[in-house]
């Protein structure tokens, strides 16, 4: 698999290759090009599946500096997709992912043939959750990620899935990912948390856009969904049942779908 350099930061980049229309996919934030496996295996027979590992995570190296912004990850976004000559392409973002689509979509539509976002937002951090995050980033830069693999799960899965007697071996293995996560991480934490709002700009968005939210999603709840929906020109909107913040890991299979029908009969 592909690695480009991009400001001196090696970034990890997942291609399964093939003529078809690409799919660029960038995850959220803790985890990496692997929360999207199930969609990519599901998509690849008919599209190009190409997923990054934004710096700081995956097989990606640390980005410098005090905090890794979301501007950050927007340019190293499109760097990727035009090194790549993967424009026009469908873009597939969760949470911070989805703060990345967004801005691609308002800023540059001429890459994107459509654009879907899941668990996401266009508004800053609530005021009301910064507290928090900050002092889990300051346990998690002082002990490690694993420190806070505990009191980060129940953010990001939903109730559903913490409780499915049939879902033990699936959360070990994503408790092992978030406990696997390097320092460099918390610079993303801090970019999240610093995130400016883009709500202002969704109205000027002309690329079909698919807006899925988890259904038991508390740290962007539905109301974050529907403000996208009913911002964004012609936007569409699923809920997910059983699902939380990580929904493509929590419902695969279900999305998956869902993402196969929007890009295969929008017109």
């Amino acid at each position: 698999m592909p690695t480009l350099t991009l400001h001196g930061v090696p970034v990890h980049v997942e291609d399964t290759g093939g003529s078809g229309e690409p799919i660029v996919f960038v995850h959220g934030l803790l985890f990496s090009s692997r929360m999207f496996e199930a969609q990519m295996a599901a998509l690849a027979p008919q599209f190009r599946c190409v997923a990054i590992d934004l710096p700081g995570h995956g097989r990606s190296g640390d980005a410098p500096g005090r905090s890794y912004t979301i501007e950050q990850a927007y340019d190293d976004t499109v760097a990727v997709i035009e090194q790549m000559g993967l424009a026009p392409c469908h873009f597939v973002g969760l949470s911070m992912g989805g703060f990345v689509g967004l801005r691609l979509a308002a800023r540059r539509r001429e890459l994107l043939r459509t654009l879907t976002v899941l668990d996401t937002s266009a508004d800053p951090e609530p005021a009301a959750n910064v507290p928090r995050y900050r002092r889990l980033a300051f346990v998690a830069r002082l002990f490690g990620p694993g420190a806070v693999v505990s009191p980060v799960m129940p953010i990001l899965f939903s109730r559903t899935f913490l409780h499915d007697a049939t879902k033990v071996e699936a959360r070990e293995r994503w408790r092992r990912a978030l406990r696997a996560n390097r320092r460099g991480v918390v610079r993303s934490v801090v970019g999240v948390i610093e995130r400016e709002g883009v709500a202002d700009l969704l109205p000027g968005i002309t690329t079909p856009t698919f807006v899925i939210v988890g259904a038991e999603d508390v740290a962007t709840p539905a109301c974050h969904s529907e403000k996208i929906r009913d911002l964004v020109p012609g936007a569409r909107l699923l809920a997910v049942p059983g699902a939380g913040h990580s929904s493509t890991v929590e419902q695969p299979e279900l999305v998956s779908r869902a993402i196969h029908d929007f890009l295969t009969f929008r017109r």
